[in-house]
């Protein structure tokens, strides 16, 4: 075998990512390290893992090594058909967008309900090389958009929790989203449905009414452990008349709560993004909202997202967590998020890049930043599979 750098080696471990600076927030680990992978898991990290115990040397130097990005808000059940529904043609399918932005796990977020699941699983997720897991949506059709979305009595709580029992292992948890109504069912049911199957429940409450206070959500139906997604959308109160914080959201969070980015086409807003964090309301997690809109607009992909966060004065290893461990940790796949010796060898390496960046939200507006996050390399379950500037790979001329 020939290693990366050139040289031959016969080596205990696959691949050593040496002098890169590995960020993992679960074992609070900040520091230049290396990374030995052996059958496709973690085997050591180490201040110094000399290059013979190696069978393939990556140099990582002057770059950022992490966990597998860990994104809870995508859609990616394609190909269905669906004329203009995210359980349709809005999807994506998850192995064109996943690697290339370091990230390693996705989760479609309530695309499919308890009568489409199966399809969805069959047809996207089997095939997939990503690892996606899934919000199923309480609505039993799924996220197919107008007045399905509205039918209170698809939102059938027996159903959605059989289909979690019949599939425990992919489904994380229970979506509601676009509902218009001055009802609270959406939510009710779907938080009953995660009391039954010991899920969290994930709330897109895009589309407010006035019956259904947002302060209501996140403190009254809510549970401790729940997700509340596009935190920095428009149309949240989040301050009063003065500019400040409403109490109620910090109040949220102590109860527990999550807030999570959710960038997607229409739910990140300078206006909001910038006050909320300048008065310390980060996200507990970031993530894409991931759909054939918002690929092409301002949110582009996960290592934007992250970077517009660093840009917004959210420290590196608080971005790198709330894009790693936080999530798994919301979704309850622990097993996930980490480098821990033993655990499922799902790496990034960033490079990031000093400068002038621009950025621009769901509205077009504009906000220049000084930092960005590229992903050169993505491993996953040990196999490198995005590799931006061949450095896993031997030169055409090595001997």
């Amino acid at each position: 075998m020939v290693s990366a750098c050139g040289a031959a080696q016969t080596g205990q471990y696959d691949l050593i990512l040496q002098g890169g600076t590995v960020i993992d927030p679960r074992n609070n680990i900040n520091a230049i390290r290396d990374v030995a992978i052996k059958d496709g898991k973690i085997a050591a990290v180490a201040e110094n893992i000399p290059a013979p115990q190696g069978k393939r040397i990556v140099n990582a130097r002057g770059l950022y090594v992490t966990p597998g990005l860990v994104d809870i808000h995508v859609h990616v059940y394609a190909g269905t058909g669906e004329k203009g529904s995210y359980a349709g043609d809005l999807s994506v399918y998850p192995d064109d967008h996943s690697f290339r932005a370091c990230t390693t796990t996705m989760v479609d977020a309530g695309s499919s309900g308890a009568n489409n699941f199966p399809d969805f699983k069959q047809r996207v997720i089997d095939r997939a090389r990503t690892r996606v897991l899934a919000f199923v949506n309480i609505v039993n059709k799924g996220m197919r958009g107008g007045a399905i979305e509205q039918d209170l009595s698809d939102m059938n709580v027996a159903k959605t929790v059989d289909v979690i029992k019949a599939y425990p292992d992919t489904i994380v948890g229970i979506k509601t989203a676009h509902y218009a109504g001055p009802e609270w069912t959406p939510v009710d049911h779907a938080v009953e449905a995660g009391k039954q199957t010991n899920r969290p429940v994930m709330v897109d409450f895009g589309i407010f009414h006035i019956e259904r206070p947002h302060a209501d959500l996140v403190l009254k139906h809510l549970r401790p452990g729940d997700i509340y997604t596009h935190m920095y959308l428009e149309r949240v109160p989040m301050f009063d008349e003065s500019g400040k914080l409403r109490p109620y959201l910090k109040q949220a969070r102590q109860r527990g709560v999550f807030f999570d980015v959710g960038h997607g086409g229409g739910s990140f807003i300078y206006r909001y993004a910038v006050p909320a964090t300048q008065q310390g309301f980060f996200p507990d997690s970031i993530s894409t909202d991931l759909h054939v809109g918002s690929m092409n607009a301002g949110m582009k992909d996960m290592t934007n997202v992250m970077s517009k966060m660093l840009n917004l004065r959210m420290p590196l290893a608080d971005v790198i967590q709330a894009s790693t461990w936080n999530p798994a940790k919301e979704i309850r796949r622990q097993e996930f998020g980490h480098l821990t010796p033993g655990a499922v060898a799902d790496l990034a390496v960033f490079k990031l890049e000093k400068g002038d960046f621009g950025f621009f939200d769901v509205a077009q507006k504009g906000f220049q930043g000084t930092q960005k996050l590229g992903c050169e390399m993505t491993i996953f379950g040990g196999k490198v599979l995005w590799d931006l500037n061949a450095r896993a790979v031997d030169k055409w001329d090595a001997k």
